[in-house]
């Protein structure tokens, strides 16, 4: 099964899709967990993404495409993945329609955590003060991504929309809540 988590930055997709790799077998393919591996690496990618995630700007389509297409063709993905950050555009959605396709397999279920913009913030002031924040997590950042969401991600909705693929659940629910609606959904379109 091939999900895809959807909301804006702090929103739970990271934590849900540890969830669904843990409890389903489905790896988890974050786009940001690969940029930054790169980054740590110091590899020429990384030191090309750096500067553009430091500044909560999206990396090119066509860069993200090729990390997500050669890490989906590894063995743990036969089943399935959760995308995780990924696809950001229309242009990055109908590209991973068509990555999918020729290979046989589409996107299931995309599962909408819809969530409070004003809350996030505070989540981001929280990991910050945990020190368990990311490179790009600040406030400043978080407004700029944000925006990006709401102007080039959001759209997305009304794509998968239009294919009877988006599920919306509660994402400002406890995270054991919000992780039982998830099965829900998953274990009902199972069935289905």
């Amino acid at each position: 099964m091939n999900i895809v988590l959807f909301g804006p930055p702090g929103a739970g997709k990271g934590t849900q899709a540890k969830v669904l790799m843990e409890k389903r077998g489905l790896p988890q393919l974050s786009t940001g967990d690969m940029l930054r591996a790169e980054i740590a690496a110091g590899s020429p990618l990384g030191r090309q993404v750096e500067d553009i995630l430091a500044k909560g700007n999206l990396v090119p389509d066509a860069t993200v495409i090729d990390i997500i297409a050669n890490r989906y063709d590894r063995p743990d993905c036969a089943n399935g993945a959760v995308f995780d950050g990924f696809p950001r555009t229309i242009a990055q959605a109908e590209a991973l329609d068509a990555m999918l396709a020729s290979r046989g397999k589409k996107i299931d279920v995309v599962i909408e955590l819809k969530v409070d913009e004003a809350i996030l913030l505070s989540r981001v002031e929280k990991r910050i003060k945990e020190g368990t924040a990311r490179p790009d997590d600040n406030p400043e950042t978080l407004k700029n991504r944000l925006g990006l969401y709401r102007n080039q991600t959001a759209p997305l909705l009304d794509y998968y929309g239009k294919q009877r693929k988006v599920v919306t659940i509660d994402g400002m629910a406890p995270i054991a809540d919000v992780t039982r609606a998830i099965a829900a959904v998953l274990d009902g379109r199972r069935q289905g």
